[in-house]
Parts: C-alpha cells; sequence; structure tokens
C-alpha cells in the first residue's frame, strides 16, 4: 500500500466543509488546535488520545545522561522535537546543569530534524548547521553519517520512543552515541472510556475519518483494540470504509504496515493535513447524484435532498449510502440486509426509517420482487 495521492489542489476554508462528516483525533498535544479547526468547519469530532506524552515519574536518568553529555563534550548533538529539546533543558536547569549543557552544546555542531526542533534549540541561546531533508530520524542520521566519521562522538535527543535501528546505523558507522530521553510514550490504558468509544466507532463505520500526527499513536489504537477484542475489524475499516489521515511518512509507516492507505500531505504540518482532510471529504467523500426529486448528497451522517439536509442515523447512512452510490441501479434486499448485518425483515423496518427521515416520497423506490434504487 503506498499513501494517497494528495497532489490535488485543496479547497479553501469554508464554515459548512465539512458538515456532516465524523473524525476522530487521536493526538494528544496541540489536539485542541486540529479540534477547533474541523468543528469550525462543520465537523463533529470525537476525541481520544491513544497515546499520551508524559514526563518520567523520576528525571534521575535524565539529570544521569545530562551528565554523561556535558562530560563528554560531543562533537554533534542531533535534535530530534521541539518538545523533548524544552523538557531536557528544563530538567536541566532545574538540576543546576542548565548552564553547562548551554556550553557544551554550544562548542558542537548541532543538525535538526525539522523546523519545531529548530525553533527550540534556537530558544536555548544555541544554534544549529543545517536540517534534515525529510524531516525525518533516519534523514537526520542520513546527514550525520555523510557529514562525520568514525570517532565521532554524537548527543542524541530521543523523542519518546527509542529507535534502535537508527541508533544501531551511527554505531555501525563508527560514532561514539550518548543518549537522553526527556519524556516518554504511554498508551492508553484498557479502561479509557474515550479509547473505548473512538475504538468501536472506526469498527463499526460510525467514522469517515480518523487522524494521526505521531506513529505512536497509530500503536497505540492498534494495541487499544487489540484489548477491546476489536483490532481485524479496525483495520478493516481503516482499509475500506474510514479514511486514515496522517501529518507525514513516519506516522503513516505503521498505517501502510497494516495495509492501510494514509491520506497525506505533502507537507508534514498541521495545516496541511486539516486543508488536505477538509478537501477529501468535501470533494472526493461525498456521494451526488442527480434525481428526479433534486440533486442528492451524502456528506457523512448528512443527506442532503433537493438542498435540504437531514441527519441520517448509522443504519440509515449505511443504507442510503448504498442506494446513492449504486445511481439509479436496483439493490437488492440481499446486498441492503448485508450491508446492515439485519435479515430482510431488520432491513425493510430500517428502510422505513430512512424514506421517513428523508420526508421525500418517491425518492427511494420499490423494484418488486428484485430490491430498491433512487428514482433518478
Amino acid at each position: 500500500m503506498t499513501p494517497v495521492d494528495s497532489a490535488a489542489p485543496v479547497t479553501g476554508f469554508g464554515p459548512e466543509q465539512l458538515s456532516g462528516f465524523r473524525i476522530g483525533v487521536t493526538s494528544d498535544r496541540r489536539s485542541a488546535d486540529l479540534i477547533d479547526a474541523l468543528e469550525r468547519r462543520g465537523a463533529s469530532v470525537l476525541h481520544a488520545p491513544t497515546v499520551r506524552m508524559r514526563h518520567a515519574d523520576d528525571d534521575g536518568p535524565v539529570i544521569a545522561d545530562t551528565r554523561d553529555i556535558v562530560a563528554a563534550e560531543p562533537d554533534l548533538l542531533l535534535a530530534t522535537t521541539s518538545y523533548g529539546m524544552r523538557r531536557w533543558f528544563e530538567v536541566a536547569d532545574a538540576a543546576g546543569f542548565g548552564a553547562r549543557l548551554q556550553d557544551a552544546l554550544s562548542a558542537a555542531t548541532i543538525l535538526v530534524r525539522g523546523p519545531k526542533a529548530r525553533g527550540a534549540v534556537r530558544a536555548a541561546g544555541l544554534d544549529d548547521e543545517g536540517m534534515s531533508d525529510e524531516e525525518t530520524t533516519a534523514s537526520l542520521v542520513d546527514r550525520a553519517i555523510a557529514e562525520f566519521g568514525a570517532g565521532t562522538t554524537v548527543a542524541v535527543q530521543l523523542h519518546g520512543q527509542t529507535d534502535h535501528e537508527q541508533l544501531r546505523r551511527l554505531e555501525q558507522a563508527g560514532m561514539h552515541v550518548l543518549t537522553v530521553a526527556p519524556y516518554a510514550w504511554s498508551n492508553a490504558d484498557d479502561d479509557d472510556e474515550r479509547v473505548t468509544r473512538l475504538v468501536e466507532a472506526i469498527a463499526t463505520r460510525q467514522l469517515d475519518c480518523v487522524t494521526f500526527t505521531s506513529a505512536p499513536a497509530v500503536d497505540g489504537l492498534f494495541i487499544a483494540a487489540l484489548a477491546r477484542g476489536r483490532h481485524d475489524e479496525v483495520v478493516a475499516a481503516l482499509r475500506r470504509d474510514v479514511v486514515a489521515a496522517s501529518v507525514g511518512p513516519v506516522t503513516s509507516a505503521p498505517l501502510l504496515g497494516a495495509g492501510i492507505a494514509a491520506l497525506q500531505p505533502d507537507r508534514f504540518r498541521m495545516g496541511a493535513l486539516i486543508r488536505l482532510v477538509c478537501e477529501h471529504l468535501a470533494d472526493r467523500a461525498t456521494l451526488r447524484v442527480r434525481t428526479r426529486h433534486g440533486d442528492v448528497q451524502l456528506r457523512g451522517t448528512v443527506a442532503v435532498v433537493d438542498g435540504t439536509p437531514v441527519r441520517l442515523t448509522p443504519t440509515s447512512v449505511t443504507l442510503f449510502r448504498a442506494l446513492v452510490a449504486a445511481k439509479g441501479a436496483v439493490v437488492s434486499r440481499r446486498e441492503l440486509s448485508e450491508s446492515v448485518d439485519g435479515d430482510e425483515h431488520t432491513m425493510e423496518v430500517s428502510l422505513s426509517r430512512l424514506r421517513q427521515s428523508l420526508a421525500t416520497p418517491g425518492l427511494v423506490a420499490t423494484v418488486v420482487k428484485r430490491g430498491y434504487r433512487l428514482d433518478v
């Protein structure tokens, strides 16, 4: 699987762009900005952090690693995250090592993974010599290996989860590697009700899109789904019916590893992710058909019939989606029953409720002994 092509132009801001769509947000830090942006565009948001950034219960290891780095006077520092750099200096300052750490790092060459890490480095009174080409840890290590030889002492600020593969690459290049982990990731508890609702909503296709801003958040969702006995259903839903939107290639990697195509912007920024989600849902995920009763759209949970919006129940959405997608062709009773995991009687009761909700007599037509169709 490969990321979904994101080269198409994006739509501009509109307060109703995402009206009717349901979006899951898995991030912890900066989630408020993302949620606000989606809700201002009309989306209904389910927020459930699948992983949390936490400080260590004991800063002793961070202080010990800081002592080792100061004593080693490193030739090179690899700064990976803004939060990690800020947290590192907070711990060092509290332990009385702030000035010594700044002196040690000011004598080193500093390479940063991305612009946010660069901002934190400069906020600490330091300066960097360059940024990784792809804003990933792997490309940061590529540059370090290309520009520095064996015998280099390199300090690496880790970002929540230790990337052992990249550390091994530095060691295999003959470098002396020191690390510091100012924070860590922790997965959601098994009894976290918000995460349970998220897992259920994905598995039952009650979300149109789920956003991910870190690879640990993807892993956290899979772990939570496994703990709740819904892993296979969640993966199947994300492969077919629920859009997985990722901020960049590192975040997309565990999705692609599970066979899930990731919607991913060309620029690895929150704003670009928001614009791409808006464009994809408003333009590509909206079903449209012209009928004798006016233009019909299905936007997430909202049916729009001749300009009149109607919010539908999950079962009605499933039935209406099948009918709209058929564009006037007959959908058999069996197909409709299977789509809602019920028998024909249950489906017919649900279809009757759908007709009542749409309040447009004749829009959903019965084809005797065959099934149902839209009156196009």
